[in-house]
């Protein structure tokens, strides 16, 4: 069943995956093999301007693309109002292109490696629990399909339920923490940029293909310690499939996934420079409550830092409360970690994390929640590739 429903947009925000498996620790052979592989894109597929989707089939695998990701984050409540935000993330990485590993003939042979990251935010307890695993994408280990949708690292996975390809269920699990979730699209697969075709950087090539879930009303439960909370709450989940990597000048991005409580979303990310300036390739997308779609260019709004927090780990600073303006949209907006510790110190060390929202839409008030990422604070990401 084929569920396009307008467009909207987002950004490179995965791309940490990139750089994260080319410094995998857990397995000695996925690491040799990843650092081996390098930077070399030749024979992979090349995201060079709008193509097709066609769903369910998109949900699943794109293996002529060197990188793919699977990224879910949401905000979860108590009926007591106690709060929990999460991050599940599957990403792929292809070793070589699929022609040069057609005839391998054994069955733990495999070009393709998964990593998953699994977080809980315990606003209550301003407490932050991150974890990473690998794996090899073979005998049943690690993968993505489509249909039925699946994608999964082990026991962490998320999966269609019966025939309808907008509910999945979600489970993840790690010392003690873990989650049980079902999720509804309630909007459908929204394309991002140009027909789905995102433009990262000047480079021929150097773009993705792109959609999002930006409306996925979520119910289940979250255990941590033992004890085991009844919660409900929004998701949001991108889907990226491509072959490039950042332009040498640009050293990460900051990227903003909001639901607002009147049933809109806004996405906006910006990429930074080396000299510190915003690149011209930064955009968003503003999704109204009947899926109406409003896209931005870099010129279109401002994201103004207002303070900052210093991670007693990784040594990062990084910011920590902001204002967002789009004019026309008529929105102003304040944006607040729920707390300050959100900081994933896996592979590669940056922040994501759940945040609140308050603010203007055309003079009225206007509230919600989301997630926001941040990478390239604790070291350029081109150091790490």
């Amino acid at each position: 069943m084929v569920r396009v429903s307008l467009t909207v947009a987002l950004v490179a925000v995965a791309l940490v995956a990139v750089w994260s498996l080319l410094s995998c620790r857990q397995d000695p052979e996925v690491r040799s093999n990843l650092v081996a592989s390098g930077a070399d894109t030749t024979g992979f597929m090349r995201a060079d301007g709008p193509r097709s989707f066609e769903f369910p089939a998109d949900h699943g695998p794109h293996a002529g693309f060197q990188t793919e990701w699977w990224y879910y984050t949401g905000n979860l409540e108590t009926s007591s109002g106690r709060s929990f935000g999460y991050q599940l993330t599957f990403f792929r990485r292809a070793l070589t292109p699929p022609d040069e590993h057609a005839d391998r003939p054994s069955d733990w042979a495999t070009n393709q490696v998964y990593m998953a990251h699994f977080a809980v935010t315990d606003v209550a307890r301003d407490e932050h629990h991150a974890f990473e695993r690998f794996s090899r994408g073979v005998a049943g280990l690690a993968g993505a399909q489509s249909p039925p949708y699946r994608v999964w690292l082990e026991d962490w996975h998320v999966e269609r339920v019966g025939d309808d390809p907008a509910i999945v269920t979600m489970v993840a699990e790690e010392e003690g923490v873990g989650m049980e979730l079902r999720l509804v699209d309630l909007k459908g697969p929204i394309l991002q940029g140009d027909q789905g075709y995102s433009q990262k950087g000047p480079d021929p090539g150097n773009a993705s293909y792109y959609y999002s879930q930006t409306r996925l009303e979520s119910q289940g439960n979250v255990h941590i310690a033992g004890t085991t909370f009844d919660v409900v709450g929004l998701s949001w989940m991108d889907h990226e499939f491509s072959t490039s990597a950042l332009a040498p000048d640009q050293v990460g991005w900051d990227w903003f996934a909001l639901q607002f409580d009147d049933g809109s979303e806004l996405m906006v990310f910006q990429i930074r420079t080396t000299d510190g300036s915003v690149d011209r390739f930064s955009s968003g997308t503003l999704i109204q409550a009947d899926g109406a779609i409003q896209r931005l260019a870099s010129d279109d709004f401002t994201i103004e830092v207002r303070d900052t927090w210093r991670s007693p780990r990784s040594g990062a600073r990084y910011p920590s409360r902001w204002t967002v303006r789009v004019p026309g949209g008529d929105l102003a907006l304040e944006i607040v970690p729920y707390i300050l510790d959100q900081e994933l110190n896996v592979s590669y060390n940056y922040w994501e994390g759940a945040v609140r929202i308050e603010g203007e839409r055309a003079g009225q008030p206007t509230t919600g929640a989301g997630y926001v990422e941040m990478t390239g604070y604790a070291g350029s990401m081109q150091e790490q590739f």
